[in-house]
């Protein structure tokens, strides 16, 4: 068998550019002569915009940490042991660059076994130990305190999380088998499977005591002081640590059963993480530790070596890196500052789009619209959204105050715009209205304000054909909800200009989204491969597959939802204008669905109504089908829809429409809810042969979102 420090060392050498974590012991003497103390700090030596990770040689400086305390605690010298973080970070877990790089299944499992070797020596020193988590812990740092005595939270702490299934992996160093004999499996099953899956659901210090998890919460600022005058009072037994009796019977079985059902509405057994958790879960139920962290281990090896982790990775680095630097973007000191913007449109839509902007830019935002109710009904939205953030304690009354004054509406361009530097449109989605918008925008405007088109799959050079100035119009497309989806696809018109196109990218950081140049192609990126997508279960249906049978074909995938239901969410009548678009564009491959048209004619939401609760096909909608004698297996509409999805993303590679495949991923992950775990879709697209069955190519290297050959 390998001791530790040669599992450690090994894994180390296959992860030599590791950010290390040091672990620092300093000593002590406690408040209230409880006598001396020793405190391990984990640190990276960066500032709180790296946050401390654990890779195998830091966990290797853990474990030499351990080693003096040990001793120190063996002969006496010591009452007790405590571990922190640095400034804002206490850890958030594995360095996950280092798992990308893992070939083998015996190296993974030497990451599992290595963490929980060097996190089992905190319970077995011969003295207490505590836990302070002082900021940030998430993963492998939330698992470091649960091996602990004792555990304070500060009630600073932003955010705290067990994100692992969120990824594609389970919480491998004791997460699975600690937490629910610590809190009891349904609150474990809450922080594990539920928050995780609902798009990494982060928790806050307080919420961090009330499940339990810290013995006691003490505020930001004297954080540590007041933790060690606690840790002070329990080792005198002036404290008595009490923690409520675990229901280890039917309400243990209940937990898992719940945290099957999330798995299966979120994921509907594509992903294998959430099982593998809640498997660990219900077998800690007999409190045998070392058995659960045995099935961590191998849990976590089995998923290292999965396609959908290696997806999720990639997805992960996607959108934390790749989001934040755009492919294309143009040098960021081209861009123009923006001190007033112009929403041309008060609906829906458009009143969206101003409360984004004055919450993230703070200037003035006057929307115009064709009548004064509009106008009104437009700003008083965006002030009853402001009103309810100010309910929310999201922001204080000065602030609901100044944003308000800020929102204001008229009747004339002139006077809207003549001082705006950056307009957007947000009217009816017809190339003649938004070409006479902009017209009457390019009259009152300054020379230097940015047309912006909200478009989601007009033409924006045609819209910018009639303008005296077409350079500095620019696609600014947004996903619906504006405040929920972070994508915006920025579409580059063949005139735009760079300085524009900057400007565009400048605006979008400052407004948290997730920005990606797109070119000037018909419905952009996400909604040109979801109509094609959803174009191919239409085809199907029309030709005489059972609805039920087409919609249960894709949930293999693991989607947000299925796809009649995404068509109305989007709406029939735009889902059928979309479409409409795209066959003018792409008659061969984009059909118009006689049905679709059916149900948008005659008024319809949707397919489905929900009397029972759940979806089930309309009648009224059902009596306008018409369909032929085609029936199809749901393995045959699968692959016709995904061998459609990568024709078509082959053909946008090729046109040009992103950079790379990493782009249409990225897309779908920040645009359509598309899961971590396919990647977006190309990783997956790969990983199943169809991209090869389709275009004779993957499209991405081998060991790009999959294990290293």
């Amino acid at each position: 068998m390998s001791t530790t420090a040669e599992l450690l060392k090994g894994a180390a050498e296959l992860f030599p550019g590791e950010v290390v974590t040091q672990a620092h012991v300093r000593h002590f003497d406690l408040p209230l002569g409880a006598g001396r103390f020793a405190l391990i700090t984990l640190d990276n030596g960066h500032d709180h915009t790296k946050p401390t990770t654990l890779g195998p040689q830091s966990l290797a400086n853990i474990d030499a940490a351990i080693d003096q305390v040990e001793k120190e605690a063996a002969d006496g010298d010591i009452v007790g042991v405590g571990v922190t973080g640095k400034p804002f970070v206490f850890a958030v877990g594995a360095d996950l660059k280092g798992v990308e790089l893992l070939k083998r299944h015996e190296d993974a499992v030497a990451i599992g076994k290595g963490g929980h070797d060097v996190f089992k020596r905190f319970s077995r020193l011969a003295v207490p130990t505590f836990a302070y988590y002082n900021g940030a812990a998430m993963g492998g740092g939330v698992e470091i305190g649960l091996h602990c005595a004792y555990r304070t939270v500060s009630a600073a702490v932003p955010a705290f999380s067990l994100p692992e299934v969120f990824l594609g992996l389970v919480p491998g160093w004791g997460g699975c088998t600690l937490l629910p004999n610590l809190i009891g499996a349904d609150k474990a099953v809450t922080v594990v499977i539920e928050n995780s899956l609902n798009q990494n659901k982060q928790l806050k210090g307080g919420q961090v005591y009330d499940l339990g998890i810290a013995d006691a919460i003490f505020e930001g600022a004297d954080f540590l002081e007041q933790s060690l005058v606690w840790t002070a009072s329990v080792l005198k037994g002036e404290i008595a640590v009490e923690r409520p009796a675990i229901d280890r019977g039917e309400g243990w079985d209940q937990a898992v059963a719940r945290g099957r059902f999330i798995a299966d509405s979120k994921v509907h057994g594509a992903a294998p993480a959430a099982y593998r958790a809640l498997d660990i879960i219900a077998a800690a139920k007999d409190g045998d530790l070392q058995a659960g962290f045995d099935a961590e281990d191998q849990a976590l090896a089995d998923l290292i070596m999965s396609g959908e982790l290696r997806a999720g990775l990639y997805a992960f680095n996607l959108v934390q890196k790749r989001g934040k630097r755009p492919a294309g973007a143009p040098d960021k000191n081209l861009a123009r500052p923006v001190t007033k913007v112009g929403v041309v449109g008060a609906g829906l839509m458009a009143s969206q789009l101003a409360l984004l902007f004055v919450r993230r830019l703070e200037v003035p935002v006057v929307l115009t619209d064709i009548d004064q109710e509009r106008v009104d009904k437009g700003v008083g939205y965006v002030h009853a959204e402001i009103d309810k953030l100010l309910l929310k304690d999201r922001i204080n009354r000065d602030k609901a105050n100044r944003l308000k004054a800020l929102v204001t509406g008229v009747l004339d361009k002139a006077e809207g715009f003549a001082d705006a530097d950056f307009v957007i449109e947000a009217v009816f989605e017809e190339i003649g209205v938004k070409q006479r918008v902009f017209a009457e925008v390019e009259a009152v405007a300054p020379a230097h304000a940015i047309l912006a088109t909200n478009t989601s799959s007009l033409s924006v050079s045609e819209m910018a054909s009639k303008l005296k100035h077409p350079e500095r119009v620019v696609g600014f497309h947004f996903f619906n909800p504006v405040a929920v989806l972070p994508l915006l696809e920025i579409v580059r018109g063949e005139r735009t200009d760079d300085a524009s196109l900057a400007t565009a990218f400048a605006v979008a950081r400052k407004l948290k989204k997730t920005a990606v140049l797109v070119k000037d192609a018909p419905a952009f990126v996400v909604n040109r491969v979801l109509t094609r997508f959803m174009g191919e279960i239409q085809n199907v249906i029309d030709e005489g597959t059972p609805v039920e049978v087409a919609e249960k074909a894709v949930e293999p995938l693991g989607l947000p939802m299925s796809p009649l239901v995404l068509l109305e969410l989007v709406g029939p009548a735009i889902g059928l204008h979309v479409s409409e678009t795209l066959h003018r564009a792409f008659p061969d491959r984009f059909t118009v669905s006689p049905n679709l048209k059916a149900v948008v004619e005659a008024g319809k939401r949707g397919f489905y109504v929900y009397d029972s609760g759940k979806p089930e096909l309309d009648p009224e909608v059902a009596a306008l089908l018409k369909q032929g004698d085609t029936v199809l297996t749901e393995e045959q509409v699968r692959d016709r829809v995904l061998d459609a999805v990568a024709q078509e993303i082959g053909l946008m590679l090729a046109e040009g429409v992103v950079a790379e495949a990493q782009d249409i991923d990225l897309c779908l992950i920040t645009g359509a809810g598309w899961p971590f775990h396919l990647g977006g879709v190309t990783p997956y697209l790969d990983r199943a042969g169809v991209a090869e069955r389709v275009n004779g190519k993957r499209f991405l290297e081998p060991g790009v979102a999959s294990v290293p050959a």
